[in-house]
């Protein structure tokens, strides 16, 4: 495990070297020059010409992402463009609040989604598994800001049950419909894959043989079969927990929650590019480390996964 775990960590700098050199680029080939839309089109020439001077925007792009690949190595990320405040220490500021969000929408994804799929695997061609299969696709198919707005409408407006949008100081009544908004789409698939999983299981001869033995439906269930179908749905929670920790710009924007999500898309809109290469290579660090602890959580979760080569 040592060497597999030592191999992954060599492998993640030429993965945030890419991750920098491709966003750089991208950077770059936008239309539109943030030096203008800092100064404004009434700006002389001049004036533009000196802040570029200033902001090494007048160099060669290949010094510039030179200079960037050195600001890095001494751990910052630069300063915003139009805040003048370190990247650094907005995003370090913002990512609890993004975390926070999350994981409380993983949990409600992850109990509601995989409660969902066993009862259907359990239930196959009944009308409750048609019914889970239907709840799923509609999980699917309906958009995040409409599901967002709906809920917003439904249980803000109409029944004042919970607030509407903010953080609210750290209360949980403001994290719930942020949290069930975020995690809809991932109870669905989580749901899907549950069932398909369980389903394969359930047909194994060890299952039979645990039914043979005497052992009651729910400990064949739950200790037999839903343990050796976790790996796709642990899988499947990891690449949608590292996605949410990058931000969800929909979510935080609709609910007014100030996380990573809604300060990439206001460094969208505004062409900060330091801030979008910041929000970038962030969210490339926690995707890639989700990753590889997902990864590692496949040897606890069943034993006859081996990270080391056999030997001869």
């Amino acid at each position: 495990m040592r060497h597999y775990i030592l191999k992954r960590v060599l492998l993640f700098f030429p993965t945030l070297f890419g991750v920098t050199l491709i966003t750089f680029i991208l950077m770059q080939a936008l239309p539109g020059d943030p030096v203008v839309s800092m100064v404004g089109d009434r700006a002389t020439p001049e004036t533009i010409a000196r802040i570029r001077a200033q902001l090494g925007q007048d160099r060669p792009l290949p010094l510039q992402y030179l200079g960037y690949l050195k600001l890095l190595a001494t751990g910052e990320m630069g300063r915003s463009l139009y805040t003048n405040r370190a990247i650094t220490d907005d995003l370090l500021q913002k990512f609890p609040n993004t975390l926070y969000l999350a994981l409380a929408a993983m949990v409600f994804a992850s109990l509601i989604g995989m409660s969902l799929g066993v009862f259907a695997a359990v239930k196959k061609g009944t009308f409750w598994d048609r019914l889970v299969t239907l709840i799923s696709v509609g999980g699917i198919s309906v958009p995040v800001f409409w599901l967002g707005l709906a809920l917003m409408l439904i249980f803000a407006l109409y029944l004042r049950w919970l607030p509407p949008s903010g953080m609210g100081n750290g209360d949980p009544a403001y994290l719930i419909l942020p949290a069930v908004t975020l995690g809809m789409f991932s109870l669905a698939y989580i749901a899907r894959i549950t069932r398909s999983s369980m389903l394969e299981t359930l047909s194994q001869p060890y299952v039979a043989t645990a039914r043979a033995k005497g052992l009651s439906e729910a400990s064949v269930v739950l200790k037999h079969a839903l343990k050796n179908s976790l790996i796709p749905v642990i899988t499947l929670i990891g690449l949608d927990l590292g996605s949410y920790l990058n931000g969800a710009v929909l979510t935080e924007t609709i609910f007014g929650w100030d996380g990573i999500g809604r300060y990439a898309l206001d460094g969208i809109l505004k062409r900060d590019y330091p801030v979008i290469m910041g929000v970038v290579l962030f969210g490339a660090v926690v995707f890639v480390t989700v990753n590889l602890l997902v990864d590692l959580s496949y040897r606890f979760l069943d034993p006859r996964v081996r990270f080391e080569p056999p030997n001869d």
